[in-house]
Formats: C-alpha cells, sequence, structure tokens
C-alpha cells in the first residue's frame, strides 16, 4: 500500500519564514489579494475558495499556504502530489478533515491521472464516490466531505489539466523577487539568525540570490560559515564576496550549472538553436530541472532565449565570457 505523508520543504527554514502576510516581503499583488479574500471569507465564516500558487521553485508558495491557514484560523495538511499514488490514499486524507480545513498539495501537476478524478467531484460538490468490492459485487459509496479549501502549488501549471485547473476560484502567479525586496528578506533573517551583517553585503548577497527568497536565505547562512572559519563578527562585503568565489558564484549570480549550460550552447552548437533534450545530455542534467530552475534565470538575466527551434545563447553570454563574435560565428 503506497503512503501519503505531509511533506513540510527545507525544516531549517521554519525559523525565518514569515507567518503572516504583513509579514511577507514582496508579492504585492499577491498579498492584497489575498487580504480580501481571506477577509471574506472570514465575515462570511465560509472556507476560502480553491486556490493554485505558481511559478518557480524557492519563491514562498508553500509559505503562503502556511500564511492563509493562519490568516483563516484552520488547519492545514501538507502533502506531495507524487506521493499520492493511489484514490484511496487520498480519500482517507480527505475524510479526516473538518470543515473549512485546508489540503495543500505541492507539486500538484504531478498527481496520478486516477487519483486527480476523484479531486473533481471533491472540490466541486464536496463529495467523492469510491468503489467497494470487485466484480459484479462491487458497490459505488457517496462520501460526503466537509467544505474545505483546496491549495496546489506547482511551478508547471501548463501541466495541470483544463478539468482541475477550472476548479480553481483563485489564480496566483509567485514571481520572481527583486534584488530590494530580497535584501529586506535577508536583512529580517540575519536579525533573526544573530548574524551581524552590513548593508552592502545584503545587497550582494541579494544580487546573487536568482530572484528567490530561499536560496537568499541559503546563501546567508553559507556567508556566515565563511565569517566564522574567520572568527568575524560583523560582516563586510568582502567576506562575502570571499564566500561566493568559494561556492564559484560569479557576479551576475551564475554558478557552475549556470555557465555549464550556456558555454555548452556556445562551443558545441555555436551558440543554438538547441533542443532540450540535447542540451540536457550535453550538460548531464535532468531537462526538468534545467527548464524548472535555470532556464526562467537565465532568461531573466537576458543570457537565453527560447525559439520555436531551440536555446539560443545571447549577445550578453558572449560577452560575460568574454568570447568574442564575427558574422555570428566564434573565432
Amino acid at each position: 500500500m503506497s503512503k501519503v505523508y505531509e511533506k513540510e520543504h527545507f525544516p531549517w527554514e521554519e525559523g525565518i519564514r514569515p507567518s503572516t502576510l504583513n509579514e511577507f516581503v514582496g508579492q504585492p499583488n499577491i498579498v492584497n489579494s489575498l487580504n480580501i479574500y481571506i477577509e471574506a471569507a472570514r465575515k462570511r465564516k465560509e472556507h476560502l475558495d480553491h486556490t493554485i500558487l505558481y511559478g518557480p521553485p524557492g519563491l514562498g508558495k508553500t509559505t503562503l499556504a502556511k500564511i492563509i491557514a493562519r490568516e483563516l484560523g484552520v488547519s492545514i495538511k501538507y502533502l506531495s502530489g507524487p506521493a499520492i499514488e493511489k484514490q484511496g490514499d487520498l480519500a482517507s486524507i480527505l475524510t479526516t478533515i473538518k470543515e473549512n480545513d485546508m489540503i495543500f498539495i505541492d507539486e500538484i501537476h504531478r498527481l496520478h491521472p486516477s487519483v486527480e478524478e476523484i479531486l473533481y467531484s471533491a472540490m466541486e460538490d464536496f463529495h467523492i464516490d469510491i468503489i467497494i468490492g470487485k466484480g459484479r459485487g462491487a458497490k459505488n459509496v457517496r462520501l460526503n466531505l466537509p467544505k474545505f479549501t483546496l491549495v496546489g502549488a506547482t511551478t508547471r501549471i501548463g501541466l495541470l489539466t483544463n478539468p482541475l485547473v477550472s476548479r480553481f476560484g483563485i489564480t496566483l502567479h509567485v514571481d520572481y523577487y527583486g534584488v530590494k525586496e530580497l535584501k529586506r528578506i535577508i536583512l529580517r533573517s540575519a536579525k533573526i539568525l544573530k548574524i551581524r551583517i552590513s548593508d552592502k553585503t545584503a545587497e550582494i548577497i541579494a544580487e546573487r540570490s536568482r530572484g528567490t527568497p530561499r536560496r537568499a536565505n541559503i546563501l546567508l547562512k553559507r556567508v556566515r560559515d565563511v565569517a566564522e572559519v574567520k572568527d568575524i563578527k560583523f560582516i563586510e562585503e568582502e567576506i562575502a564576496k570571499e564566500a561566493f568565489s568559494i561556492l564559484d558564484i560569479d557576479s551576475e549570480g551564475l554558478d557552475e550549472l549556470d555557465r555549464k549550460i550556456l558555454l555548452s550552447i556556445i562551443k558545441n552548437f555555436d551558440g543554438g538553436p538547441v533542443g532540450i533534450k540535447t542540451l540536457s545530455s550535453a550538460v548531464n542534467e535532468e531537462k526538468d530541472t534545467i527548464e524548472d530552475v535555470y532556464e526562467p534565470f537565465l532568461i531573466r538575466k537576458g543570457f537565453l532565449r527560447i525559439t520555436s527551434r531551440g536555446r539560443v545563447v545571447t549577445k550578453r553570454a558572449y560577452q560575460h565570457f568574454n568570447i568574442k563574435l564575427f558574422d555570428g560565428r566564434l573565432f
């Protein structure tokens, strides 16, 4: 029998995650919208409409789900889409929830189709139909459910089926953060973790954080490690730069695999276009990881373009690596 388990990402983050919408930095459109939706649901004493949060990893989708539950004053169950293997797994969870409770499904785009099917009636009509027995003796049993809120998180909203998407009343796009927002997050985390850093240090970390709070907090901890080894109590920018040199992260925030992807396209495929499967084989990395984690950042930074024929590096990438172009070709 497959196992459904409650899932939390990166337990070390718990102490620095915001717990209310007022504490949440960035995503102003989402915060403003949620304030309205949550207050309206509270006044009506009803469950919040089913909500889908989509966007790249590390931007706070799980944190937002937890905040929503806290603001509503309801319990929340954390589930992982790939871990729900059978209809019975999800049915056993749904039948234990209470009125207005919340279920959070991470990676909801990876739900098994048969599991997704029972969500339709659960979300829309708040009941599920299960089959008991086999063959001629099999019976269909309808189980009524309390009204609840399903919050789904995905990095690939395009992979969700239309019938599932249509049952979400609220759709929120969680986007990358700017340097100023990340700097505020880093300074807040540093205060909680009792790390003394300068404003400039926080800005340097923010610039290399790929637009994601999770990355920013990870880099803050790595900079702290270097400072502790050197017995430095107040972290200035020189220590941060030394830490990034050790981590092999350059001034644009590119890490080893970022550079490997770009240089592979430049040197092995004449700058592109190249298909994702070929690129995945060339750099020895899963294509989903390249598409979900690396390409959005490289596109946003202006180093990569995706065309109908494949991936193409930009002039900015050549300039970053100090590789000259002549008639569109290397020389």
